[in-house]
């Protein structure tokens, strides 16, 4: 009797196809994520509260729409890395105690990618706006 020492190759098993799913579909699930993603973590809201500030300051300097897509990519960007953050949290406080031992330093590396991301927002909404406040002020 002959004993398998490794797993079937993929020409040997079953032929199973997940049925298409629709975009509205994708779309759903996609807008489900981001909910979840904000939901219970505090550093959205700091967040939120820090790009209402820019969509102000950037209305009350009359950003131009490049100054506009700046911005708003910056903003897009922190909150893009807030949600891979919270994804990894969520992902790690699933683990047992053993492997959250092994990668305790996860978590750090994905805070410091938000801080990253963060700062390099503020430094660039610095400069646009700092520019349209000068462009205004200067005689």
């Amino acid at each position: 009797m002959a004993v398998m020492t490794s797993l079937p190759s993929p020409e040997m098993l079953p032929a199973t196809r997940r049925p298409a799913r629709r975009w509205r579909e994708k779309f759903r699930e996609a807008g489900r994520g981001v909910k979840r993603g904000i939901r219970g973590h505090s550093s959205f809201f700091v967040h939120f509260f820090c790009a209402a500030l820019v969509a102000a300051a950037a209305t009350t300097l009359q950003c131009n729409v490049l100054e506009w897509a700046i911005l708003i990519g910056c903003i897009g960007g922190v909150l893009t890395a807030e949600l891979f953050n919270s994804a990894l949290e969520t992902l790690f406080h699933g683990l047992d105690a053993a492997t959250k031992e092994r990668l305790k330093g996860v978590l750090d590396i994905a805070a410091g990618a938000v801080l990253m991301a963060s700062v390099t927002a503020a430094v660039i909404g610095g400069i646009v706006l700092g520019n349209r406040l000068w462009v205004i002020l200067a005689p």
